[in-house]
Order: structure tokens, then C-alpha cells, then sequence
């Protein structure tokens, strides 16, 4: 199982070119499930599991991994499924990291990995409500049927087991900038609800006007919408801030049109993005993002916001 994903770090050359790989499983159902390839550390069969008493109800246990305590949580418990009708001998762990912590996700079947664009991946339909599970969907089509592939909003798992606080240390803020920021504008970009909410949350409280866009190609059309309209981009915000993963065009290729785009292409971008590894240093060099954050550091999104508006007072 582990050979899946054995050429992982020569995949960054996706990143930038507006494609990714997902990494298709089940939760003992017909359905298809992804994730993204970038967030997979490994995957391993399910190793014994110590069971921790309080622990969030979704939490089946810890693992421990060389060493490192692993929390291992049921996926499908997570996101609403009950329980199969019958049981399944077929359980694997999906170890993966997010917003710089690792977990593992107890799946069913692994299935393997698909190659594909963002321009393939659709936002789930509005009608399907607030409270689904999923960022996106997509197709694939095998030799038998074509099937829809579910895009997992891990964020949102996660934000309802962990705890993320949105306050602001006190020596973070720089109170002589307070009053400056009341007025301008952010615009998130984040397929997320969740993680659009949490950075909402702690860039209001600066004073800050938070304008959100779903995705990369409803924030490239709203920006070239002000631009055709003869607006300045600066006066209209003050940055972008913008995750990596999006249906329909990711983060790096919003950056990358941006640059492009003489109108505005001095658009302070701020990547805030749950994927980690060294590869994005280069990521954010290769398309000229401005700065490169990991998701959710309420205090360094501040210190970001701060330094942006030292620059133009």
C-alpha cells in the first residue's frame, strides 16, 4: 500500500499549471471519495489503535507511528455516514497533514490515484446546503460506468473535532494601525466555508471589510470586472488572500493570471494554504505570491494584514 504513493514528491511540478492528483478511496460504500495527493503522507493498513477515554466521539484512537503519536479518526463517522450494514474486513489509514498537524483517516478500500485539472473539478451544488462535507466534486469514467468522485472539506472534519481559536494575542496588534484599517478590503478566496470563516473571524476584528469568493475563476472574473469598469485595484483592496486548492482554478493559477493582468498586477497575494511541505517556497517563487502562510495562525494572518498596511500608508 505504501508504493501508492512512493513518487509523491515528484508530483509538485503539477502545482502552478492549474492540475492535481486525488487520491481516490471508499468508506466501506459504492461511492468514491478523494483527497488531495499533497496532503497524503502515506498509507499503511491499520495498525493497533489505543483508545483514549474523553476523546472526541469520532476519534476511534491513537496510533503510534516511529514514534509519533497519531490521532486516528473514522471518516465516514465524520462526515454523517451511519455505520455499514455489515462488516468489512477492508481498513486502511490514509496519514496525511493539514494546518501543520498529522492525523489519520480510517477509509475503506484504496483505490488509486488519479491525474486530472482543476478545470474537471465542480463546486458541489448550492442546493446540497450549508452543511455538506464536500469542497468539490468530479467525474471518472472506467471501463464499466462513469462514477462521481467526492471531494472531501477535511477542514470542516477537522474544525468540528479541534478547537481553532480566532482570538489575537495582545502583542500582536499594532493599535497605532487600528484605526487605518477600518474601511479597507480583503478579499478570501477558499473553497472552504470553514476556512473562509475562520479567516474572517480574525481579520474583523481588525476592522477589515471581508469580501469571499468560492473559488480562483469567481475571483479572477470579479477583479477583471472592477479593472473593465475603470476601477484602481489598490483602491478597491487592500490584499488577496487565497488557498491553493480550488475547483476550477487553484490558487496558484489565480496568482499566475494575476501577474499577468497589467491592471493589476501588483495585487498583494497572500497564499494561506492547509498544504505543507518546502515545495510551496518554490510554489510561491514560481508564480510570485507575496507571502506563503500555513493554515490557521490567527496571529500571523494579523502580523501579514499589518505589514500590508505599512506599505501603503
Amino acid at each position: 500500500m505504501s508504493g501508492v504513493l512512493n513518487t509523491v514528491d515528484a508530483r509538485t511540478n503539477l502545482v502552478g499549471e492549474n492540475r492535481l492528483e486525488l487520491l481516490l478511496f471508499s468508506l466501506h460504500s459504492s461511492q468514491y471519495f478523494a483527497i488531495n495527493v499533497f496532503k497524503v503522507k502515506e498509507v499503511i493498513k491499520v495498525p493497533a489503535l489505543t483508545k483514549l477515554p474523553g476523546s472526541h466521539m469520532h476519534v476511534t484512537g491513537v496510533a503510534s507511528l516511529r514514534g509519533e503519536s497519531v490521532p486516528v479518526i473514522d471518516l465516514r463517522s465524520a462526515i454523517g455516514f451511519p455505520p455499514p450494514r455489515q462488516e468489512t474486513t477492508e481498513h486502511n489509514l490514509i496519514i496525511t497533514e493539514y494546518n501543520r498537524s498529522v492525523q489519520g483517516f480510517l477509509v475503506g478500500q484504496v483505490r488509486h490515484i488519479i491525474n486530472t485539472t482543476w478545470s474537471d473539478i465542480q463546486p458541489p451544488p448550492r442546493t446540497t446546503g450549508r452543511s455538506t462535507y464536500l469542497t468539490a466534486i468530479t467525474h471518472l469514467k472506467d471501463k464499466e460506468r462513469s462514477h462521481i468522485v467526492e471531494i472531501i472539506d477535511v477542514e470542516k472534519v477537522l474544525a468540528e473535532i479541534i478547537d481553532y481559536d480566532v482570538s489575537i494575542s495582545e502583542e500582536v496588534l499594532d493599535r497605532d494601525l487600528l484605526g487605518h484599517m477600518n474601511g479597507r478590503r480583503v478579499l478570501i478566496v477558499d473553497d472552504s466555508s470553514t476556512a473562509r470563516n475562520q479567516v474572517k473571524g480574525t481579520l474583523s476584528q481588525l476592522g477589515l471589510e471581508i469580501i469571499e469568493c468560492r473559488d480562483g475563476l469567481e475571483a479572477l472574473t470579479l477583479l477583471q470586472s472592477w479593472c473593465d469598469a475603470g476601477k484602481n485595484i489598490h483602491d478597491e483592496l487592500l490584499m488577496l488572500i487565497t488557498d491553493a486548492e480550488m475547483p476550477e482554478m487553484d490558487g496558484y493559477r489565480l496568482t499566475r493570471e494575476i501577474r499577468q493582468d497589467k491592471r493589476m498586477h501588483d495585487l498583494h497575494i497572500t497564499l494561506n494554504t492547509s498544504l505543507s511541505g518546502s515545495f510551496n517556497d518554490a510554489m510561491v517563487e514560481k508564480v510570485g505570491c507575496n507571502r506563503f502562510i500555513s493554515k490557521f495562525q490567527p496571529d500571523l494572518l494579523v502580523e501579514v494584514a499589518q505589514e500590508r498596511l505599512r506599505e501603503v500608508l
